[in-house]
């Protein structure tokens, strides 16, 4: 049955050591370990795993960029009203749709932190966490939850055959959310 799926799809030779498909008519088909769809890496796994790699670099060559452009002739407060609409956006894009662990969370929060440190000249955590709170910008974490939370709750209240099929994945997870 497998063979005759493959012969369908015309392909001739898959190999499971992540070496290139080959088709019935020579062409080759290249690996990814991973795919960009809408914005967002999604990582070759068995469970759906999304790649923030891509993501933290988009924020950091932007945020140096409006350091590098700024950082002289303009206060503090003007570097991080630029750093919270042109640079943080750039990180949070997409990742209310992505399953995000401790790890890649502490990752975000720290890819935070070291912008507030450059901006202040400083390495104290405390002193970060002071600013951000002086600024009105919450951790990336919380920024998440909360996107993910106005997501899933947009995506379950959606009358449409997809979403309604998918719902009942969406309705735990909301649950989850607004708990707390």
């Amino acid at each position: 049955m497998c063979c005759f799926a493959l012969h369908l799809l015309d392909i001739r030779q898959i190999n499971n050591n992540k070496k290139n498909i080959s088709t019935l008519d020579g062409h080759e088909i290249t690996w990814s370990d991973s795919i960009r769809y809408s914005g967002v890496y999604i990582k070759s796994s068995t469970t759906f795993v999304c790649c923030l790699s891509h993501a933290k670099s988009s924020f950091y060559r932007a945020f140096n960029s409006v350091l590098g452009r700024v950082a002289n002739a303009a206060s503090e407060i003007v570097v991080i009203e630029l750093l919270k609409t042109k640079c943080l956006p750039i990180l949070y894009y997409g990742l209310e749709v992505c399953p995000i662990n401790r790890t890649q969370q502490s990752s975000l929060n720290y890819v935070q932190h070291t912008s507030f440190k450059k901006i202040f000249r400083t390495r104290s955590t405390d002193v970060v966490l002071h600013c951000m709170h002086m600024f009105n910008c919450p951790e990336t974490e919380d920024v998440v939850l909360n996107r993910k939370r106005k997501f899933l709750i947009k995506y379950a209240s959606l009358d449409n055959l997809i979403c309604s099929a998918c719902q009942n994945f969406a309705n735990p997870e909301t649950a989850a959310l607004v708990i707390t």
